[in-house]
């Protein structure tokens, strides 16, 4: 956790890498989201490969090394040429992108079955924790030398690998290592198919509250800084109330608690459509904070219990590029709409995600969702 809280602090480079491309280096704004988009694209392999090098090399192995792989990108960022940029930035991504299935598989395999919702919302009530110093600190050090955000980047990811290398146990050893197979594995199980497809939508409807809130909340009149503060409070909800809540749901069966969040995050975008103002906005944060508290340390350990033994990595992979399908399908598929019916965006919105719950809920009813204690990554471990 001390990891991840300084960790997340220090995750400046990505926050404000179009700003420092455009300000320091001299891009034009269209070059500058060329690299950005660069960075999507490395960060969404990184998600789908890492698990692969974690199962094959070993969790901690491979999360520490993405880490120092990240810091050595964020070192070179200031001294590259601006013909290499949008290369390193791919690269950057694709190194912190490794080191997220990683680490997550890390908690999962750490703990017993019954404890992995808790552990994972701890790990991120840290990493939210580290999120609200973060960027006010960036922004500080921008002001100074745009050249320090990298650096103090690359450092915080340095003392993140140290901290995993020496206290963090390697995770639960397993007695074989499946190195093929993962795809017909995955298919042959409908519960995980289920949920990760679940979630990609899920993912494309919650981000739009960071895709298209912003511009329904300008032209409603509300200045930007409201914006900041709704979401800063988020932040200071999960960090407060996540871990708690996964202590206290522990024992409910995890397609069900998803379900739940899934229903939150609809109810959140349904009252855009029909409060599309300041107050509207705060309602839905409040309702769709609650959401991403039950759905997302609980699906992310759901995935992991699924793993046979050897793919925890892998299904974590699956799981983190699942749960970030929407930093790019959301912008596009959100603007869009917003520009040409945005009257329809949050209501169509808000029945995609209810549909999802709805989904996840009916699939329950024919395949055995098992509780934490039942796990059947617990049972592969002992074969």
């Amino acid at each position: 956790m001390v990891g991840q809280l300084v960790n997340g602090a220090g995750a400046l480079a990505w926050i404000y890498l179009t700003l420092y491309l455009v300000e320091d280096r001299g891009m034009s704004a269209q070059q500058a989201g060329f690299a950005a988009a660069a960075y999507g694209i490395g960060l969404l392999g990184g998600n789908l490969g890492g698990g692969w090098f974690g199962d094959r090399f070993g969790l901690r192995t491979a999360a520490v090394a993405s880490q120092l792989l990240w810091a050595i990108a964020c070192t070179a960022m200031p001294f590259a040429p601006g013909a290499s940029l949008a290369f390193l930035a791919a690269l950057a991504g694709l190194f912190g992108g490794a080191g997220r299935p990683n680490l997550s598989a890390l908690v999962a395999t750490s703990l017993p079955p019954e404890r992995r919702r808790e552990g994972i919302a701890l790990s991120r009530t840290a990493s939210n924790a580290g999120f609200t110093i973060g960027p006010p600190l960036g922004g500080l050090l921008a002001a100074y030398d745009f050249s320090l955000v990298f650096v103090v980047d690359a450092v915080t990811s340095l003392v993140m690998a140290v901290i995993v290398w020496r206290w963090v146990p390697s995770g639960q050893q397993t007695t074989r290592l499946l190195t093929t197979g993962l795809w017909r594995t995955v298919f042959r199980d409908r519960s995980v198919l289920v949920v990760l497809a679940t979630i990609v939508v899920v993912d494309t409807v919650y981000r739009q509250i960071f895709a298209t809130m912003p511009l329904l909340l300008r032209d409603a009149g509300t200045p930007a800084v409201a914006y900041g503060v709704l979401l800063g409070a988020s932040s200071v909800v999960i960090v407060l109330f996540e871990a708690p809540i996964a202590v206290r749901l522990q024992g409910h069966r995890a397609t069900r608690v998803i379900a739940a969040g899934f229903a939150c995050i609809g109810l959140g975008l349904a009252v855009l459509g029909v409060w599309p103002a300041l107050g509207g906005a705060a309602l839905a944060i409040a309702v769709m904070t609650a959401g991403e508290m039950l759905y997302k340390p609980t699906a992310t350990a759901h995935v992991a219990d699924a793993a046979p033994e050897g793919m925890v990595g892998r299904y974590s992979s699956l799981y983190a590029a699942a749960s970030i399908s929407g930093m790019f399908l959301a912008p596009a598929i959100g603007g869009t709409t917003y520009q040409h019916a945005p009257q329809l965006l949050y209501p169509v919105a808000a029945g995609l995600a209810l549909a999802a719950g709805a989904v996840l809920l009916l699939t329950r009813v024919k395949v055995r969702d098992v509780l934490p204690s039942e796990s059947t990554a617990q049972q592969s471990s002992g074969s």
